[in-house]
């Protein structure tokens, strides 16, 4: 029952934090940024986010700053439009996912123009 709860949260906090991020107006948030994933703690204090911006790692890292100032915007606007009894506090960690996955589909072309 536990697990079922934690994974539920998640994906709502997921949903929900995609939406928030529209609402930062912090020119280093980039707008093509992406949640990758959300770890939430079991006792639903703490919640990593993974984030990721299609214009590179850098604009990732630099994005990841501004959102740890605008930590205490975001997770106030989480707990308005969640429900919760405690609002988990927010990490946002820098996710280079999108990257790698750009490089994998070049070299996976790259095989397919010499066939």
């Amino acid at each position: 029952m536990a697990g079922y709860k934690a994974g539920r949260i998640t994906s709502d906090i997921k949903m929900m934090l995609s939406d928030i991020l529209r609402d930062v107006k912090d020119p280093r948030v980039s707008r093509l940024l992406s949640i990758v994933k959300v770890d939430v703690s079991g006792d639903l204090s703490y919640a990593t986010v993974y984030v990721s911006a299609i214009e590179g790692y850098d604009k990732t890292v630099e994005s990841v700053k501004a959102l740890k100032n605008a930590a205490g915007f975001i997770r106030r606007e989480l707990g308005a439009r969640m429900s919760l009894r405690k609002v988990p506090e927010l990490r946002f960690i820098a996710d280079n996912s999108i990257e790698k996955s750009t490089e994998i589909s070049k070299i996976i072309n790259s095989f397919d123009d010499k066939d």
